[in-house]
């Protein structure tokens, strides 16, 4: 019979609490939009910032589940928006519909691994949340003229009558895709992948010249 050696396995735990201390760049980061904004025009048609550095949570449940409707609203502090298109935010928290059991919710940066870790908590039953922060940011267009960039951009009708504030499309957006949120009567909130940043940064540069755009810190 011969002899089994074991060896101390050491198991090392990676602190998953986010440090204000480490300096996030957002996906537009290289494009420095602060200087711009600081050194570029001051009035125009459309004007553009990028909403960086949010908390990006995706959340997959049964919308027919009242306890996991109100689990979700306890952790969010709002209801989950359950009619297709729509979207609902108090305060710093906007929650997007994105599917019939899915939703997009975006939080302070900071708050994210609080809130994710909040759903584990007090959510019953098969659910799904994912931190997606480093995948996506946020561009809001505003002004006289956003809605004209709008209407370049993609084929989603957004005549008030049918595009509501509130409402929430995830659409083609020139050579790539968005989700769609009209945040105010001429205010539009831009979801966008960060491997396409760069070139939507682009193209909305070049299809907010004629109106003349500004950029907001």
């Amino acid at each position: 019979m011969s002899d089994v050696k074991t060896e101390a396995v050491t198991v090392s735990v990676i602190n998953q609490l986010p440090d204000a201390s480490i300096q996030g760049q957002s996906p537009l980061f290289h494009a420095d939009l602060a200087t711009i904004a600081k050194s570029g025009p001051k009035t125009g048609g459309v004007t553009l910032k990028e909403e960086a550095l949010l908390g990006h949570l995706t959340l997959r449940m049964n919308p027919e589940n009242a306890d996991q409707l109100k689990a979700a609203e306890k952790v969010l502090g709002v209801a989950l928006p359950t009619q297709p298109l729509t979207s609902a935010s108090k305060g710093d928290v906007v929650v997007r519909w994105i599917s019939p059991d899915e939703w997009l919710v975006t939080v302070p940066g900071l708050k994210a691994f609080e809130v994710e870790t909040a759903f584990q908590k007090e959510m019953k039953g098969h659910f799904q949340v994912v931190n997606v922060s480093g995948g996506q940011t946020i561009v809001k267009l505003s002004g006289k003229y956003a809605q004209y960039v709008i209407k370049k951009s993609s084929p989603i009708d957004i005549h008030p009558s049918e595009f509501p504030v509130g409402k929430v499309v995830t659409s083609v957006f020139a050579k790539s895709s968005a989700i769609i949120r009209r945040s105010g009567e001429n205010e539009f909130e831009l979801v966008i992948r960060r491997s396409f940043s760069d070139y939507l940064w682009l193209w909305l540069q070049d299809a907010s010249r004629e109106y003349g755009l500004v950029i907001e810190a």
